[in-house]
């Protein structure tokens, strides 16, 4: 794999080359009893259930060695341009995890830089088999069924939570269709301290899904074909609707200027705002011992855009992103077996099922999806807005697209805390990036 080509693919983000050694373990090869080695696991730190991740991470270990011999080191990254800057400096420098959980909007970039295994038909097989898993979470492995370096390893349809009893209070009879009738039910339901909506503008992941989300029902992929879209007047208008639920709609705490997912999600439970939006079912576990326990319910969030009372022409009716983590397997490993076992071991029913009751996530592995929703009609709107999750685009241009849209709210913050965002402010940002999103575009196409 050439490091210029991944360079082209992964775009403007500077990261330091050097790195030190930390990863591949000892050499590979074949046989059940890798005593001795030690496989480099690289994966997204579970910031809301620390100790739960603590502890799952023991079990697997344990379990691993008992089927091995092999012993795992685990690394968590807390960001998006943290897990980027990992896989660049790895790619660069031929050293690091053997093994990375990437998000699926990642994905894109991982496989447009050469630098992970391909999952051939030997490959599937050693990890169950493409029938092990839930087929709408294949989606993002790759561009098509020939060409997929991620395995499925967790699903996350984000939906909207909200307060039953709050809601039966205002005489609200049900979660909303519109992000209209979102801001109309919040306002009613708006009162003193407690607040119609929590939101979580400092969240390292969050931010860009609403403007992906809202581009999508005002009728705007962001990226179509080989052009970059991202100065459209729609995507002004996505982030003057995002920001606009603090500012001007007086629904949001301004304390969530300073919330990430977690501190949404305790408002939520302590019962001090009466709905969350791109949230996932991993809150249940938090829910399921709050005062909120009785009294909450899942549904998709609205399809139609803010200030329209009906899908735009050639708009999406798009919610919730293909969304989850997938794994992938350095090209520079010397142990790809070994790592192949890893994966057959966390995507097996049992593993999945007991990954879903601690985090509340969806299982991949289709036999645990079907084990955990049964009887749970909570899960249920969860599985049908994950039924209808759409793609982000599959370009190697995209983590840096989302990295973009990310930084102009991180922009914003001072503005959200003095209670407005200039537009001309956004606008600039959008033109800059706009520029940077089409150079990283043309290079991915040029890598391919």
């Amino acid at each position: 794999m050439s490091t210029r080509r991944f360079l082209a693919v992964a775009g403007a983000l500077t990261v330091a080359v050097s790195l030190a050694a930390c990863g591949g373990g000892s050499s590979g090869g074949g046989g059940g009893d890798h005593a001795g080695q030690t496989l480099q696991v690289y994966l997204s730190k579970q910031s809301q259930y620390p100790d739960e991740q603590q502890q799952w991470m023991q079990r697997i270990k344990d379990e691993f060695r008992k089927k091995t011999g092999a012993d795992v080191e685990f690394e968590t990254y807390t960001s998006a341009s943290e897990e980027q800057q990992k896989i660049q400096t790895s790619v660069v420098s031929g050293q690091g995890p053997d093994i990375y959980e990437i998000g699926t909007t990642f994905t894109p970039t991982a496989y447009s830089s050469g630098a992970f295994l391909k999952l051939g038909d030997e490959q599937w097989n050693a990890v169950g088999g493409r029938d092990r898993f839930v087929p709408s979470t294949l989606a993002m492995s790759g561009p098509d069924e020939a060409d997929q370096i991620g395995v499925p390893f967790s699903s996350i349809p984000f939906v909207l939570v909200y307060n039953t009893q709050m809601f039966a209070a205002a005489g609200i009879d049900g979660p909303p269709s519109t992000w209209d009738e979102l801001v109309a039910d919040a306002k009613k339901l708006t009162q003193g301290d407690t607040y119609g909506l929590a939101m979580d503008y400092k969240d390292p992941f969050s931010p860009w899904k609403y403007i992906w989300m809202f581009a999508q029902q005002y009728g705007n992929p962001l990226v179509q074909g080989t052009t970059a879209r991202i100065d459209d007047p729609t995507v002004a208008r996505a982030y003057d609707a995002y920001f606009g639920f603090l500012t001007k709609d007086k629904i949001v705490n301004p304390d969530a200027v300073n919330w990430a997912s977690a501190d949404a999600t305790a408002n939520f439970a302590s019962g001090k705002s009466a709905m969350f939006t791109m949230t996932s079912a991993g809150v249940i576990p938090t829910l399921a011992k709050s005062p909120v326990a009785s009294s909450y319910a899942f549904a998709p969030m609205p399809t139609v855009p803010p200030g329209e009372s009906a899908l735009p022409a050639g708009g999406v009716p798009a919610t919730t992103i293909v969304s989850g983590q997938n794994l992938v397997v350095a090209s520079y490993s010397t142990q790809q077996d070994l790592a192949l076992q890893y994966v057959d071991l966390v995507t097996s029913e049992a593993e999945q099922q007991h990954f879903s009751e601690v985090f509340g996530v969806l299982p991949v592995n289709a036999a645990a999806a079907d084990a955990v929703a049964s009887g749970k009609e909570q899960y249920a709107p969860v599985l049908e807005a994950g039924k209808q999750a759409k793609p982000t685009p599959f370009t190697g241009a995209w983590s840096e697209i989302q990295l973009g849209l990310t930084n102009i709210t991180v922009q914003a913050l001072a503005g959200l805390s003095s209670g407005s965002v200039p537009p001309d402010q956004v606008q600039r940002q959008l033109t800059e990036l706009q520029q940077t999103a089409q150079t990283a575009v043309d290079k991915a196409a040029a890598a391919r």
